[in-house]
């Protein structure tokens, strides 16, 4: 089993910055990437950052120079949020899995319960 929990959401205003934490225990090793998704009403969901337990990282566009994900030797990921506009308003949602290349494949059993970000204009 594994647990992911987010922490760090909140409301904050265009231009501000908000740092989201993802706390990852149990049965971790078997997976080597920790990733964040987002979504909001109505919209598909989106991968936002990805980052390797060798500390290889990778970014949407839409947030690409706005937005660092990095970890800790504790097993937290975190998303430093700045610069943020309206449209980064979703819900965000911590998720564990493997990067092959490209190519990201989360774990689908094991998802964080989802923190709200909103952005006011």
């Amino acid at each position: 089993q594994v647990q992911l929990v987010e922490s760090g959401g909140g409301l904050v205003q265009t231009g501000g910055s908000l740092r989201l934490a993802c706390a990852a225990s149990g049965s971790i090793q078997k997976f080597n990437t920790i990733a964040w998704y987002r979504q909001a009403p109505g919209n598909e969901r989106e991968l936002v950052a990805r980052i390797a337990d060798d500390g290889w990282t990778k970014y949407a566009d839409s947030v690409k120079g706005r937005f660092t994900i990095s970890r800790d030797n504790a097993n937290t990921v975190y998303l430093q949020m700045n610069n943020l506009k309206p449209e980064d308003t979703a819900i965000y949602t911590c998720s564990i899995g493997t990067n092959i290349g490209q190519t990201y494949y989360p774990a689908t059993a094991f998802w964080g319960q989802g923190t709200q970000v909103t952005v006011s204009s």
